[in-house]
């Protein structure tokens, strides 16, 4: 049995002293002063002395370890203790081995599968606790945004699709009324408002060219980059 120790960072990697800064304060007042939380680096320490975490890579995986409490990319702000392990050294090297294959560096994802999210499982495999729900927040508000209107664009396109449809059905019964009367003369009542022909042949052009549904969503796809350490395996103190 093991102590776990989640490490947490501010995140100023931005390589912009304005946007780091920027950051610090906003975590300052959304975490340290209301509690709601703020854009963070975790890392988890088990066994030894490095933390483990999770980031960008163009290839093979995106695990990798450092010092713990010390990556350079970020400012340390706090630890936590999770809880304690009960797996040996060799089963949490075991663990390690299977997120380093599961978890490769170009699936990184800022708001749906970031070190925050790596860290969350692997202290479930350790039978700990997870991380504190502040601790990515942010990333959860961002996905749930982007979940809710990308649902929001496709049923703006659905409506737009059962619009289009309905008004062919409208155009169909239309053609037909004018296909059954083409042979018999207009009445003194009609002779003011335009033959069914006529009314159908407008709506037919107001479908072709009104009624049609918009183009393809276009998305940006926030990434982020990072140096990594090299991968060691655990050393007991």
């Amino acid at each position: 049995m093991t102590e776990v120790v989640l490490h947490i960072y501010d995140v100023t990697n931005s390589g912009s002293d304005k946007t780091n800064n920027t950051i610090v304060q906003i975590n300052k007042f959304f975490k340290d002063g209301i509690g709601l939380g703020g854009i963070f680096h975790s890392a988890v320490q088990v066994y030894g002395d490095d933390e483990w975490s999770f980031g960008f890579c163009e290839q093979g995986t995106g695990v990798f370890s450092c010092p713990a409490g010390k990556n350079p990319m970020y400012s340390y702000r706090e630890c936590i203790v999770l809880g304690n392990t009960n797996h040996s050294i060799f089963k949490v090297n075991e663990i390690l081995r299977e997120l380093s294959r599961e978890w490769p560096g170009h699936s990184y994802d800022l708001l749906s599968k970031n070190c925050n999210h790596f860290c969350d499982e692997f202290c479930e495999r350790l039978g700990v606790q997870k991380l504190p729900g502040w601790v990515n927040r942010f990333a959860h508000a961002g996905d749930a945004a982007v979940e809710i209107a990308g649902t929001t664009a496709f049923r703006l396109r659905q409506a737009k699709t059962e619009i289009v449809t309905a008004s062919k059905v409208a155009y169909r019964f239309f053609a037909g009324v004018a296909s059954n009367n083409s042979a018999s003369p207009d009445s003194p009542g009609n002779s003011g408002r335009g033959t069914p022909r006529f009314q159908a042949n407008w709506f037919k052009n107001f479908i072709t060219t009104g009624a049609k549904p918009s183009g393809s969503d276009s998305e940006e796809v926030l990434g982020q980059q990072q140096q990594h350490g090299t991968e060691t395996p655990l050393r007991q103190n």
